[in-house]
């Protein structure tokens, strides 16, 4: 029983860092949204792993909106018109594309309803992720960090 016990001691330490190492190797987690234009924190999106490999990325909470507190998807067509922004998906089917590295997805902007095709990528030990939504060769960007 003893030996059981400082095995597991000894074995802790070893899950805790490969944990903290496929943290920092995936975006799965909670993001705060930096406003590329105001560089303010305006919400957190929750990013999820689906069994395919695809992330997904769902608004979990609203900081800051220029339409309230609880902010509506006025600009949305399809099924995300009216709907609250809270709970919305805004990222979805972004694929494995090199090192720390996914793209071939799609994000929408719920301040003007708009998809645009995305890619994300992971710097600072998994701790920045530089978010780009492109239409053509015109790209916006914003870097989120980990909540």
């Amino acid at each position: 029983m003893r030996k059981t016990f400082k095995t597991l001691l000894l074995a802790l330490p070893l899950v805790m860092a490969a944990m903290s190492a496929s943290a920092a190797d995936s975006p799965v987690g909670r993001w705060k949204t930096i406003d590329d234009k105001t560089g303010q924190v305006k919400s957190i999106v929750e990013i999820t792993q689906a069994a395919n490999g695809t992330l997904s990325g769902k608004v979990v909470e609203v900081l800051k909106s220029d339409k309230g507190p609880n902010p509506v998807c006025d600009d949305c067509s399809g099924a995300n018109k009216g709907k609250p922004v809270k709970g919305m998906t805004i990222l979805w089917n972004l694929k494995p594309d090199g090192d720390h590295k996914w793209a071939g997805g799609t994000v929408l902007d719920p301040a003007n309803g708009k998809t645009y095709k995305s890619k994300v990528e992971l710097h600072q030990g998994g701790k920045k992720l530089d978010m780009s939504g492109c239409v053509a060769f015109i790209c916006r960007a914003q870097t989120w960090v980990r909540e």
